[in-house]
């Protein structure tokens, strides 16, 4: 992003605090005038000094003005530190609240090409700088910016000459240490790369933790850390290197503004040029102090500027991502969620240009009835449970819902009508209850109890260490894969969705686990539209209608009874599974 196009887009979001962003700039005018204040009053002092003795009420005086000056710095100081920050933080919120909010509508494909660690490094580090350059930013250089005009403004009236000679070289050293900040800015993109693959890869190791250690694989996990580790002291290595070329060229620059103002200030006073004495000159010292101070808090934060907008960048780079599943802007309001569910000459591949997953698939599941598709891995069997909820959008053909088709249907009110058992449940680190509740959050604890008896899940559930309040832990890790699977049964009996989707919903599970299970699925898929997914054959046996799905689309369908009987596809599978069964 152009520094010109990342200012635009960067400043609307100062909009709801322009009220405390105008005080804290106030704040940081008067601050800059009341630091520039001192060399002034010192100048004045010393002046008198010079010509004669001075009364001890005119020092005094001059003490006191000095105190109040110190005291409206110090009033000014705090209120950019406290309101300042607090400003950035509430701006940083905002972001992230943008940002989430955003990541929440993304479709499956785009979690299919990206790392959760990298989009939390996004969500949590990136914005954090740009907090910080949010706040400090505006106001450093806003002080820094009074400071240097005033100064030259004064240092005008004191010697034209001395002025013009030190403010005619400042732009060398400016531009020079510029030049050096310049390079920090790909450096700084390379090094948030990293970070975020470093927490990706982290995230990985540590979500399989259990498969690393069952496979004696902690070496192998050590040496990638160690492999991104390393390059990621690579790339800082290379940044401190910069920063340190650029921080010496700071102190050289410092060090000759200096010695510049001392050398031809001492020659004007020797030749007597434009009146500059003794005082003056000290004057002129005085403020190159303060002309350095406010010239590297230029670099400083034009180099927090830099790290700012490569955070910024990085947020821009998921807010500009399009959402292509979206709700329709008038979506339909009068859905027959109890009708068929159809699949109507449905095209699809996951990526464009890709291979096609599905081709011209044509099926219907009527009203009130459950079909099973069965058939080899890589068939399409997932993909069709993934397109009805609209997780993915068809790139031709349609899906209907009682006839509606889903992309005219509003998101929120289409998943909430279909309910989905995957194979690998997913539950959130919190209580029993409240991975129940997710079903329906405002249910009732009656409610809950319901539904959980309703998937066979009560009794195990209060024989835990504190009955529905037991923590589940981090994706569920305290339970078996039988009791989290009948929590997210539960789940869906809380939510009680018209049509129902089961993905490999039992495959996981030991034969007794399956066996509880099951009789809670088909509790559950009483009276509801469903649609099975399901490699072990026998779970299938009862459904009202089976199809073989294969590479070449659908090769045979009917029921369990009729495919037996026709001796194709289906039997060999169902013999097969039955003989390793």
């Amino acid at each position: 992003m152009e520094k010109k196009g990342f200012i635009k887009r960067f400043l609307p979001y100062y909009k709801p605090y322009k009220g405390t962003l105008a005080l804290d700039l106030l704040c940081a005018f008067v601050y800059s005038l009341a630091g520039l204040a001192f060399p002034v009053l010192v100048r004045w002092l010393l002046n008198r000094l010079a010509g004669g003795s001075v009364a001890i009420e005119t020092v005094l005086i001059v003490g006191a003005i000095m105190l109040g000056m110190k005291i409206v710095e110090t009033v000014c100081r705090y209120f950019m530190i406290t309101v300042g920050h607090i400003m950035g933080t509430k701006f940083e919120a905002d972001l992230r609240r943008e940002l989430y909010s955003k990541l929440m509508i993304m479709p499956a494909s785009f979690y299919d090409n990206n790392k959760v660690g990298d989009l939390m490094s996004r969500v949590n580090n990136d914005l954090f700088d740009i907090t910080e350059f949010s706040h400090h930013c505006p106001e450093e250089l806003f002080i820094a910016s009074v400071r240097i005009l005033g100064i030259f403004i004064y240092l005008m009236f004191v010697n034209v000459y001395l002025t013009l000679i030190i403010f005619v070289t400042m732009p060398l050293f400016i531009f020079l240490a510029f030049l050096l900040n310049g390079k920090l800015e790909s450096n700084f993109k390379a090094r948030r790369k990293k970070v975020g693959e470093i927490n990706s890869n982290i995230e990985d190791s540590l979500s399989g933790i259990s498969v690393v250690r069952s496979f004696a694989n902690e070496e192998v996990e050590m040496k990638k850390f160690e492999r991104d580790n390393s390059e990621f002291v690579d790339i800082k290595s290379k940044s401190y290197k910069l920063m340190g070329l650029f921080f010496s060229e700071v102190t050289l620059s410092t060090g000759l503004l200096y010695i510049l103002t001392i050398v031809v200030g001492t020659i004007f006073i020797t030749k007597k040029v434009g009146g500059l004495n003794w005082v003056d000159l000290m004057t002129y010292v005085l403020f190159v102090q303060t002309l350095y101070s406010s010239i590297d808090t230029i670099i400083t934060y034009s180099e927090q500027f830099q790290t700012g907008k490569s955070g910024f960048n990085r947020f821009a780079e998921i807010m500009d991502v399009p959402v292509d599943l979206v709700s329709p802007d008038n979506p339909e309001s009068n859905v027959n969620y109890g009708g068929d569910v159809e699949l109507e000459n449905v095209t699809f591949s996951y990526t464009e240009g890709g291979k096609e997953v599905l081709s011209s698939l044509d099926l219907c599941v009527k009203s009130g009835t459950t079909v099973a598709l069965v058939g080899p891995s890589g068939a399409g069997k997932t993909t069709v449970a993934n397109l009805v909820p609209r997780l993915y959008d068809v790139n031709g053909g349609a899906v209907k819902i009682g006839g509606t088709p889903v992309t005219e249907i509003s998101l929120k009110e289409l998943r909430r009508n279909v309910g989905i058992v995957q194979q690998n449940v997913y539950l959130f680190n919190g209580t029993v209850k409240e991975n129940i509740l997710y079903g329906k959050p405002d249910a009732t604890d009656e409610e809950v109890v319901a539904a959980a008896k309703a998937a066979g899940a009560h009794e195990f559930i209060e024989k835990l260490e504190n009955g529905y309040d037991t923590s589940c832990g981090e994706r569920g890790v305290r339970l078996s894969g039988g009791q989290k699977q009948r929590i997210s049964i539960a789940r869906l009996f809380l939510k009680n969705p018209p049509i129902l989707i089961l993905d490999e919903a039992t495959s996981a599970l030991d034969n007794e686990s399956e066996r509880v299970v099951q009789k809670s699925l088909n509790d559950l898929c009483k009276g509801r539209t469903g649609i099975v997914i399901a490699h072990r054959l026998t779970t299938v046996r009862n459904a009202d209608k089976i199809y073989v799905i294969t590479e070449n689309g659908i090769a045979e369908s009917g029921t369990h009874a009729e495919l037996m009987k026709l001796g194709g596809i289906y039997k060999s599978l169902y013999t097969l599974y039955e003989e390793t069964a």
